[in-house]
Order: C-alpha cells, then sequence, then structure tokens
C-alpha cells in the first residue's frame, strides 16, 4: 500500500493539474516545484542538505519557461527522495518508505512534465488550443 497510494496520488494530480489554464499551470507547478527544494531542510543529511536546493533552485525557475525543466527538477526531487530512502532519513519520520513513496509520485509527474505536460481534459484542451494561438506571432 505505501507504494500504490503514490501511484494513485499521481495518477489524481495529472488530470487536476491539466484543467488549469495555461500560463498558470507551468508557472504554479514552477513554483510548486521550487518549494519541494526545501522539504528535507530539517536536517537528515545535515549540512549536505544545502546542496540540493542550490541545485534545483535554478532548474526550478527554467520551468517558468519550459514544462521540461520542471519534469527535470522533479527527477532531481526523486533522486534526492531515494538517497533519504537508501540511508534511512524518511522525509516522515512515522514512516519508514515515505521518501520511496515520494520517489514514485515525483517520478510519475514528472514524465507527464517532460511529456510536455499535455491537457487530459476537454477544458484542458480548450485552454491549451487557447494558450497556443496567443502565442503564435
Amino acid at each position: 500500500m505505501d507504494y500504490v497510494v503514490p501511484a494513485l496520488g499521481a495518477v489524481v494530480f495529472v488530470p487536476f493539474m491539466s484543467r488549469i489554464a495555461e500560463p498558470a499551470r507551468r508557472t504554479f507547478n514552477a513554483i510548486f516545484v521550487a518549494g519541494a527544494c526545501g522539504v528535507y531542510l530539517r536536517g537528515g543529511f545535515s549540512v549536505w542538505e544545502l546542496i540540493y536546493p542550490l541545485l534545483a533552485a535554478p532548474v526550478a525557475y527554467l520551468g517558468l519557461r519550459s514544462y521540461r525543466f520542471i519534469g527535470l527538477a522533479w527527477l532531481m526531487h526523486a533522486a534526492w527522495d531515494l538517497a533519504h530512502h537508501l540511508w534511512g532519513n524518511p522525509i516522515w519520520p512515522f514512516m519508514r518508505t515515505s521518501s520511496f513513496g515520494c520517489m514514485i509520485f515525483d517520478t510519475l509527474i514528472a514524465i507527464w512534465f517532460l511529456a510536455g505536460a499535455p491537457a487530459l481534459t476537454a477544458h484542458g484542451w480548450e485552454a491549451a488550443a487557447k494558450f497556443k494561438k496567443a502565442s503564435v506571432p
């Protein structure tokens, strides 16, 4: 169950997020992944925790212009999740597999972002078409 729930969370996250109109969807997700940079700053790896935000924050910033950078930032976060899982420093101390579950969720949504975060709902398709039309000179 520790592994199924994060996958289900991603399955819910993607269609929900695809309903948000452009460009707000990309902007929100760039800010969201930037915020995820600070999740582990509670000292699991001591001063080494500062390395990940230093590397990931610029990638998240580039996500303001490109979904692929948002996807890359989520994959970087998934790698940090895996490191915490392997070294026994889970994101939730009361749940031993929480970092592994976070890695599953992050990886699955990263795939969607790397694919360009396509809209998966009728509303999303309409919004994406309007955004594309408006951005073409």
